[in-house]
């Protein structure tokens, strides 16, 4: 899980490539390859924005969660006495 320092990072990684592509635009116009790279960096300020605002509820339901322990011994077979199963019908030995 991103931590707040990660997510500086990233955001500061963000700043600096919006900036390099600013560059590229200034430099090249409005070329395709220009527009692309333009979107991708609006994409990816979208995605830290929406990882940003979710975090805290994540961790919250995580520390929230119980635990359950699932034992490794084996189940009662009289759990599955009247069971059937999927798609091949009911057990003939019933």
């Amino acid at each position: 899980m991103a931590t707040t320092t990660e997510l500086a990072e990233l955001q500061r990684l963000l700043a600096q490539l919006r900036s390099s592509v600013g560059t590229l635009r200034a430099r090249y116009g409005d070329a395709p390859a220009v527009r692309r790279l333009h979107n991708d960096v609006e994409r990816l300020d979208i995605d830290v924005a929406d990882l940003s605002s979710a975090l805290p509820a994540q961790r919250r339901s995580a520390e929230s969660e119980e635990v359950v322990v699932v034992p490794d011994t084996p189940y009662d077979p009289s759990l599955w006495r009247d069971a059937d199963d999927e798609g091949l019908g009911g057990r003939a030995d019933q």
